[in-house]
């Protein structure tokens, strides 16, 4: 029988999607004051590796990334994308017919040694659910030989990018100099 451990703490990260640069700075805000302080924020990235999004947000989208200082415990990340899903409701929606017409999309994820990992209200093959309405995908896993997080055959296009790939394995080794410092 294996012995019961509970996970090493990893850390979280917000990818933010939205045609309006300005609430990236709105939603940061709330969200540092939630989760703590920024480790490492991206660059504003062009959005255009999908038409997912085009007729809530339309076409001109940006992605920037949130990292954050603190590691955090991996259990936390269900009550987390219920926060964000708060948030895009409070930062701007709009009533669209029927529909709430989001002006942004946040999508919080936890990095590992080992991966990282995305959370979603959406169910599908490659995703598992962890609870409280909310579903889990690995969509990098780290290759050791290489070096570097690697796509799986389902990760999302724009997070295959090198850009990407760099900021996740900045990322990881940030994470790898915390847990290093947690053992001292």
């Amino acid at each position: 029988m294996g012995t019961l451990r509970h996970p090493l703490p990893v850390k979280l990260f917000v990818g933010m999607l939205s045609p309006e640069p300005p609430l990236f700075d709105a939603c940061a805000d709330i969200l540092i004051k939630e989760f703590g302080p920024l480790e490492a924020e991206s660059v504003l990235f062009p959005w255009s590796t999908s038409d997912y999004y085009r007729n809530e947000l339309g076409s001109d989208v940006f992605r920037k990334f949130l990292f954050f200082e603190q590691t955090m415990d991996p259990g936390k990340l269900p009550s987390i994308k219920h926060f964000t899903n708060t948030l895009e409701r409070t930062c701007g929606a709009v009533q669209s017919g029927e529909q709430l017409r989001r002006r942004i999309n946040l999508d919080p994820g936890y990095i590992t040694e080992a991966k990282v990992v995305l959370a979603t209200t959406k169910d599908f093959a490659h995703r598992l659910y962890i609870g409280y309405d909310i579903y889990a995908e690995v969509t990098l896993r780290y290759d050791t030989k290489q070096r570097s997080f690697k796509p799986h055959e389902h990760t999302y296009p724009d997070y295959r990018t090198p850009e990407y790939l760099d900021l996740f394995n900045a990322a990881r080794e940030n994470l790898r100099l915390a847990l290093n410092k947690n053992k001292s």
